[in-house]
């Protein structure tokens, strides 16, 4: 029997990140559909100019701020409503092999990638468990089922998303509170900026992977990937013994998607960027 689908009309959606990129795809998705969308990102120039041009509303928001991430919330539910919709989409992809990343860069990726969804998740169930209803999206990464060389640290917050969702998703079972872990490919956004293809590993567009959140909190379910044939290349990889899963990765060029452009000269002016996403955090580490 087919699910029910669920209207987004009136629906009070956060999306953190959403100044550009797959959360700003995303707001626009939902924008259409008559959610109440609101931004945070710590680009507020951005942010507003994004949300003006959707009828929406933008807030600041440091995610590495665990207290004014918050505040942020508790802002939202009070010039909106309660949130029905939590979508922890802020994240980095420095990219480097491990022994050439410094403990700053690790640091950022820990507290945006990971630290902040899983402050977010926590808020959110506080939140909504209460009231039995609400959905909480964590975007995560194919990264987050396999390992790709040149992205160790990144590819283990992807998967410290994954494990994170599947273990809130049991326990809020029967609750009314859904979860959804959103695993895309290589997404042609400014963090993708250098990356070549891949045979069979083709990436996607952000409005590829807003559709897909789009229509997983219409008809819920936990995974979401984009495109959905990563699920199947996923599991006969899983089936296969290492050696030969591994064989297979190099063959179709998976090895490389990352680490040929750890060094690019193409990714320069977002690596740049993203040694300066986190400040809250940065502030803490020299203090």
């Amino acid at each position: 029997m087919a699910k029910r689908e669920r209207s987004l009309a009136g629906k009070v959606v956060v999306i953190t990140g959403a100044a550009q990129g797959i959360g700003a795809s995303t707001a626009t998705a939902l924008s259409r559909l008559g959610a109440k969308v609101v931004i945070g990102d710590l680009d507020q120039v951005l942010a507003e100019k994004t949300a003006a041009e959707l009828g929406a509303e933008a807030l600041p928001l440091d995610v590495t701020d665990t207290k004014g991430f918050t505040e942020f919330l508790d802002e939202v539910e009070r010039r909106v409503g309660p949130i029905d919709v939590l979508i922890n989409n802020a994240g980095i992809m420095p990219l480097a092999p491990l022994d050439e990343e410094d403990d700053a860069a690790t640091r950022r990726l820990l507290e945006i990638n990971l630290h902040a969804v899983i402050h977010g998740t926590r808020e959110a169930v506080k939140r909504m468990r209460p009231r039995g209803t609400g959905h909480i999206v964590n975007i995560a990464s194919m990264a987050g089922k396999a390992g790709f060389p040149g992205a160790a640290t990144y590819c283990a917050t992807k998967h410290a998303v994954v494990g994170l969702s599947e273990s809130v998703h049991l326990e809020l079972h029967g609750t009314g509170v859904l979860v959804s872990c959103v695993m895309p490919a290589v997404v042609r956004t400014e963090l993708a900026s250098g990356l070549g293809e891949a045979k069979f590993f083709k990436s996607v567009q952000p409005e590829d992977v807003a559709q897909a959140i789009v229509e997983a909190l219409r008809r819920p379910k936990f995974d979401v990937f984009v495109p959905a044939s990563l699920d199947a290349m996923g599991r006969i990889t899983r089936l296969l013994p290492r050696r030969l899963g591994e064989g297979l990765l190099r063959a179709l060029g998976g090895d490389k998607i990352l680490s040929s452009a750890t060094h690019s000269s193409a990714r320069a002016e977002y690596e740049s960027r993203a040694a300066r996403s986190a400040p809250a955090a940065e502030k803490g580490a020299d203090s």
